[in-house]
């Protein structure tokens, strides 16, 4: 451990840990769970030492390897290094006065103590020279997932690595951290369920707030104040879309999903006959709940609107159903798109997806092949893959009916965790669609 001295202060001054009431907190036994498990990992792949990398790409979920694995996560990035035998070194922000009096992490959090300003890829050369480890098998671990399926790691990090340590073994390490994160621990199902109670909020803001004369921007704004007031970590991933139901046949709206920043949202005002659609992620002490949602503004919803929601929520309930240990992931799937089928409507999404720190995690099936997009959200080649205890997984039900209109529909969806006799919902979305006035 690096000696901690802070200039000026009194002999024996340490950080606050005022801070650690107000911040969740995972427990010292959370993590030698997961340092015992990735050490085991490390062992039977013949890795030495591991370099996590975090930046800020992908909506923030870039730094998710080195969160896990050390509860520093910062938006500023950074690197870290775990050893199969000492305590890992966290390399944090490279703004010195990030670093005055003393790193923040210091006092957020109470799993690692050597915390360091983060002086490039150059310093953690230097401290596995320093270690006799620059011969070593180093295993990489940046963010990767089921859709980011290449490694967040910059070219210019790899090259100066590769210069730095011309004689150590790389191996892309990545897929040791998403095995680990696979299945949830009680304290992860509590974040997430913290995550969900507080997503359910933003739902119920969302309804209270979607009306006549009110922008998407307003109705995104208040959203993000439930999340916040009520312990909530910033989040800007909230895809919203709104727009008439009832509009030209040339003219295409996008209301079979929501859209992205900076595409939502806008500020654009709502008006009677509009449908106010949303996929959003709620961050709770870095664990994501996925939420899907729908509102009709303007009074009572045309009837086969009203009729694509009641298939969305005998999707949900045919979920509920089925997914429990034992099961394999084809099973689930199927029965999850025989509502839609049997109702002879259509999707643009239909199905679930791992979540838990990242979205999407391992394992996802929200596509048909057919559709294009990356063969890992489709399913390919995982069909035999089994349900167990400890996964949690987000909905993805956006149905439309070709038959009435191809760019309107329902977006809708669950937090769901499998238990030992099945799933059940953290989030607990409303079943009756809004028909707000």
């Amino acid at each position: 451990m690096a000696e901690l001295s802070w200039e000026g202060f009194p002999e024996g001054a340490f950080p606050t840990r005022e801070l650690l009431k107000w911040v969740p907190q995972l427990s010292r036994e959370e993590r030698d769970r997961r340092w015992r498990g990735i050490r085991s990992a490390m062992a039977a792949s013949g890795i030495e030492v591991l370099f996590l990398v975090g930046n800020d790409c992908f909506f923030g979920m870039g730094t998710v390897n080195l969160r896990y694995m050390t509860q520093v996560g910062s938006v500023f990035g950074g690197y870290a290094l775990f050893f199969t035998d000492e305590d890992p070194i966290v390399w944090n922000s490279n703004q010195p006065q990030m670093q005055r009096p003393t790193n923040p992490y210091l006092g957020t959090q109470e799993w690692v103590s050597d915390i360091r300003k983060n002086d490039g890829v150059a310093a953690i050369a230097s401290e596995l020279r320093a270690r006799n480890l620059e011969r070593s098998t180093i295993g990489l671990a940046p963010f990767s997932s089921t859709l980011v399926t290449m490694p967040l790691i910059l070219q210019a990090e790899m090259e100066e690595l590769q210069r730095e340590l011309p004689n150590a073994r790389l191996l892309d390490a990545g897929g040791l951290l998403q095995e680990l994160r696979l299945i949830k621990s009680p304290e992860e199902v509590g974040l997430l369920s913290k995550a969900s109670e507080i997503a359910r909020k933003a739902v119920d803001a969302m309804i209270e707030t979607a009306r006549p004369g009110m922008t998407e921007a307003q109705v995104y704004a208040e959203m993000l104040k439930a999340q916040l007031v009520n312990g909530a970590e910033p989040s800007v991933f909230n895809l919203i879309s709104s727009g008439p139901i009832d509009h030209r046949d040339t003219e295409i709206w996008h209301l079979l999903h929501g859209a992205e920043q900076p595409a939502a949202p806008t500020m654009r005002p709502l008006s009677k006959g509009d449908v106010v659609i949303t996929e959003f992620h709620t961050n709770y002490g870095g664990y994501l709940a996925a939420t899907e949602f729908s509102i009709h503004v303007g009074g009572k919803a045309p009837e086969k609107l009203r009729d694509i929601w009641k298939v969305c929520v005998e999707t949900l309930d045919a979920t509920l159903e089925v997914m429990k240990p034992g099961k394999t992931l084809e099973e689930v799937w199927r029965a999850v798109r025989q509502p839609t089928e049997k109702a002879k409507m259509d999707f643009v999404e239909l199905g679930f997806h791992g979540h838990g720190m990242a979205s999407p995690e391992f394992p996802t099936v929200v596509h048909r092949p057919e559709m294009g997009g990356p063969r890992s959200m489709c399913g390919a080649g995982i069909e035999k893959v089994v349900i167990q205890e400890g996964m949690v997984f987000g909905n993805n039900i956006d149905i439309y009916n070709p038959r009435w209109k191809m760019d309107v529909g329902c977006m809708y969806g669950d937090m769901l965790v499998v238990g030992p006799d099945g799933a059940k919902p953290l989030v607990h979305v409303p079943r009756e669609l809004p028909e707000v006035e």
